[in-house]
């Protein structure tokens, strides 16, 4: 999947959830100064942040059993993150083509999220 401006994604989780935040912060930029663009941007600015500070964090853990708590923390957040940009797409607030990429990019993260996290717990 190709990123707005044409190239293609960092494959490095961390460099990846990196790019995806600093999006979400574009786009939180972009949501309309109205009650329920207010809110909505509040909630995906915390989600969508916290997706990569997670992974920072577990990139620092001292154990296996860390490393797997805070990634499953980063996916939740990615799913929440997940469910946000969906809302916004839906409702109107923003232009569905608007958020394609993005959306695509959050739900391709709950995906390999997912797949870090069953490996980290299974070894």
């Amino acid at each position: 999947m190709k990123r707005e401006d044409g190239a293609n994604p960092p494959w490095d989780i961390c460099e990846r959830t990196f790019a995806f935040s600093l999006r979400i912060v574009k786009l939180v930029n972009e949501l309309p100064r109205t009650t329920a663009g207010s809110i909505v941007a509040r909630q995906i600015m915390r989600s969508g942040s916290s997706v990569g500070a997670n992974v920072e964090e577990a990139r620092g853990s001292t154990s296996k059993r860390e490393f797997a708590r805070r990634m499953s923390i980063a996916l939740s957040e990615a799913r929440e993150s997940l469910y946000w940009l969906r809302l916004v797409a839906e409702s109107g607030i923003l232009p569905k083509p608007r958020l394609r990429l993005l959306v695509g990019e959050a739900d391709e993260l709950v995906r390999v999220l997912t797949a870090i996290v069953k490996r980290s717990r299974s070894k």
